[in-house]
């Protein structure tokens, strides 16, 4: 599975940005899918995670009630709708696959390249 992160940019705080996480090559629609984020000088954390068939959903506590994860399995695309951004947020943002939704990044086996997010004050 091959993941192709997009949507970053530079952003007002109180912003919106809407990322998507194309993935391509095997069937893909069986895999949970995480979103993580690393800020510079800081580790990779977790910020959202989405089971194959949406009915599951997990969230950092940071970002509990701003942001939304959400799939379309036909488009083979996840999403992270981000509202009401931080200058906290700042971070390049990274979508993961694998077979369960956790929020641990060592479960997950597949990862995309990134895709930078900037929040000014």
């Amino acid at each position: 599975v091959q993941l192709q992160a997009s949507g970053g940019g530079l952003v007002q705080a109180g912003g919106s940005l809407r990322l998507s996480c194309a993935a391509s090559g095997r069937t893909w629609s069986r895999d949970a899918t995480g979103w993580f984020r690393q800020a510079p000088g800081k580790e990779r954390e977790f910020v959202a995670a989405i089971s194959w068939s949406s009915s599951y959903t997990y969230y950092a506590d940071s970002v509990k009630d701003r942001f939304t994860i959400s799939r379309d399995n036909a488009k083979n695309t996840v999403y992270l709708q981000m509202n009401s951004l931080k200058p906290e947020d700042t971070a390049v943002y990274y979508c993961a696959a694998g077979p369960l939704v956790v929020t641990t990044q060592g479960s997950y086996n597949y990862w995309g390249q990134g895709t930078p997010v900037t929040v000014s004050s």
